[in-house]
């Protein structure tokens, strides 16, 4: 891997994506960040460049295809090559029972989660298969092993993320591309305020956990960037879940 590799990081903008573009920015990497906000896009670049980093903001949806070829293809020309991409761009859906989902509330969920990690991935293996090197972080969750009341989508969707993780994993193994996920518990981000809704709800959802208390987006994105480096050579297929011990029994 380079010693300031190019990175690629989809949901960028806010929680653990943002995190992760500062992370990877203050460890010298030269970063493309992207979302569907310009606005918030070009400020996050700027901080980046703030840092010292080489940064520049793409804007992209990751549920269309040819706006993650593009953003993909932007990447290379702009660096000659991608060493990592971290796949962050992700929705919780609606909270509502199975006998209330809907096709409108699947792909509100999947659209984003699922057919957006696959567009990454398949773009991005693409280009690191050819280079023969490249090393790929999804973004799953600790509903991606388990089931929980009235998420039964995002949790649906977690699952499939990290199905995809395995078997990407594989076929990018020949070609020197590894392929791994990080899978968050509850993480301190504006998606976990609106998963609890209330301050009392939140706490008890947190008491759950065994550390007692929820993770850090920063925290997410020292694993992101462990992961991702040349320090985890030997990992792929992996789903690395960082959570307090909340899947520990």
């Amino acid at each position: 891997m380079q010693t300031r590799p190019v990175v690629l990081i989809t949901g960028a903008l806010t929680g653990i994506g943002r995190a992760a573009a500062l992370a990877f920015a203050r460890a010298g990497a030269r970063v493309v960040v992207s979302g569907r906000r310009e606005e918030a896009g070009l400020r996050l670049a700027a901080e980046l460049r703030a840092l010292g980093a080489e940064a520049e903001f793409r804007q992209s949806d990751v549920r269309h295809e040819d706006e993650v070829r593009s953003l993909v293809d932007a990447t290379v020309v702009r660096f000659g090559r991608l060493d990592i991409a971290v796949n962050a761009a992700g929705t919780e859906g609606p909270s509502l029972p199975v006998t209330d989902v809907t096709p409108e509330s699947y792909a509100a969920v999947f659209d984003t989660n699922v057919l957006g990690s696959f567009l990454s991935v398949k773009h991005e293996m693409r280009v690191m298969a050819a280079q023969g090197s490249g090393s790929i972080v999804n973004i799953s969750s600790t509903m991606g092993e388990r089931g929980a009341a009235n998420v039964s989508l995002y949790t649906a969707s977690k699952h499939a993320v990290e199905g995809l993780t395995k078997s990407a994993a594989l076929e990018g193994a020949a070609s020197g591309v590894r392929v791994n996920a990080i899978a968050p518990g509850p993480v301190q981000t504006a998606m976990l305020d609106r998963l609890t809704g209330t301050a009392e709800r939140k706490a008890a959802f947190l008491a759950n956990v065994p550390l007692k208390r929820a993770g850090a987006p920063e925290e997410i994105a020292d694993a992101i960037v462990f992961v991702a480096s040349d320090k985890a050579t030997f990992i792929t297929g992996q789903i690395i879940r960082v959570n307090g011990g909340k899947t520990a029994s």
